[in-house]
């Protein structure tokens, strides 16, 4: 079912559904939405674009614009995740324009398209500072469930020590996408907030502009795959090279195979790669009940700089 909001006015406000010939506006609010964060990923024109083109995502039905004197003053994007019955949310208003309620009928708009779409949970992520958008989703019948971490490692500091394995790491080549749908889906089976992949996601995923495909390292029992790392390098504009990041997008070992080295020798792997690139920073998101894993990225070097609080409200 299509939400279609038309031109529906507050005061001097006019929401709407996003339309193809709103992108350079969009972009642009995306970019500054993104500035307001101290250290996370710079975004640009291409990788926003690309993030509007997955499958199982319509921009003209699941992203909602506020318009103020024809600029476009907030967003709120619904991300369907439902494979797991839920959406995620992302908003933004102009700081000049807060505290007219926008947010609020941005938030209904985002009922709407979760209920017409059948989810049973809306998810939100919030930096652990927003005092005043923690107090909107608490309002709105949202309470924390979950809290990631955000870390960082200095790659200047970083000084890889690579060491056999039994289990050998390759890059990632075409074809394997079906290798490396079927070793997420493995690795995180159970895991709070994972929708599982499909070949399709992967394919659009891997072509996106911030991903290389050997940048995607995958380890090897024979020729089953066992675990994964997943790297990232955001095509960001105007970065000084004292700020260029990487990103560890993902991190995986199959169950059984746990405890015997690997995820350690695939984070190693990334970690040398982006190194390789020239790049400053490498940063990663971890759940904070995950201690296997936060003890492994500190044993590396990382630390906590930043903490996101995930808000959740039941639509059933």
């Amino acid at each position: 079912m299509c939400l279609k909001v038309l031109a529906h006015a507050m005061g001097d406000y006019i929401f709407r559904n996003y339309r193809a010939s709103d992108f350079s506006r969009f972009a642009r609010l995306k970019v500054k939405a993104a500035r307001s964060s101290p250290g996370r990923y710079r975004l640009s024109p291409q990788v926003i674009h690309e993030s509007l083109e997955p499958p199982d995502y319509s921009p003209e039905q699941d992203l909602f614009l506020v318009e103020f004197s024809a600029k476009v003053v907030g967003y709120l994007d619904v991300r369907p995740e439902m494979s797991i019955g839920r959406v995620i949310l992302d908003c933004f208003i102009v700081p000049e324009h807060r505290r007219q309620g926008l947010a609020t009928r941005l938030f209904s708009y985002a009922a709407q398209r979760a209920n017409a779409i059948g989810a049973k949970a809306v998810h939100v992520p919030v930096r652990q500072d927003k005092v005043v958008a923690k107090r909107l989703l608490a309002r709105l019948g949202f309470h924390p469930v979950r809290r990631f971490h955000e870390l960082r490692l200095d790659l200047a500091e970083f000084h890889p020590t690579m060491s056999a394995s039994s289990f050998p790491i390759r890059h990632f080549q075409d074809g394997d996408e079906g290798k490396l749908v079927e070793i997420q889906n493995r690795s995180f089976a159970g895991t709070w907030g994972y929708s599982p992949n499909t070949v399709e996601a992967i394919k659009y995923r891997c072509s996106m502009s911030n991903t290389s495909l050997e940048g995607i390292l995958i380890a090897y029992k024979g020729e089953s795959p066992v675990g994964y790392c997943w790297t990232r390098i955001e095509p960001a504009e105007k970065t000084r090279a004292d700020e260029s990041t990487g990103q560890i997008f993902m991190l995986g070992v199959e169950p059984g195979y746990r405890n015997k080295g690997i995820g350690r020798a695939l984070l190693l792997a990334g970690l040398a790669y982006l190194k390789g690139k020239g790049l400053r920073f490498a940063q990663l998101t971890v759940d904070s009940e995950n201690t296997a894993a936060i003890a492994l990225y500190r044993s590396l070097g990382f630390e906590v700089w930043d903490s996101s609080l995930w808000y959740e409200k039941r639509l059933d």
